[in-house]
């Protein structure tokens, strides 16, 4: 293989590689992901709930969830500011 042939072969796996990695953070940011992460918090917090015999799980189960999303959510925030700060 020549050395152009070699470059874009390079040229396409970098390309490949962005394209994995936009998808990646495409994911990592969207509603979707968001949405699942709540609903699955929730489900697993009332199986324990349930298991545990604590009363109302399925009530009880929304504190825990949304202290959980909104600690996942506020993440991005703390990452903004540190990244400005560490720049």
């Amino acid at each position: 293989m020549d050395e152009l042939e070699q470059i874009k072969k390079d040229i396409q796996e970098i390309k490949e590689r962005n394209a994995r990695v936009e998808m990646d953070k495409a994911w990592e940011t969207s509603l979707f992901r968001k949405i699942l992460i709540a609903v699955l918090t929730y489900v697993v917090i009332v199986i324990f709930f349930t298991f545990a015999n604590l009363p109302k799980p399925f009530v009880n189960a929304i504190v825990p969830t949304l202290g959980f999303l909104l600690s996942t959510l506020s993440i991005s925030l703390f990452k903004q500011f540190w990244l400005k700060r560490n720049k």
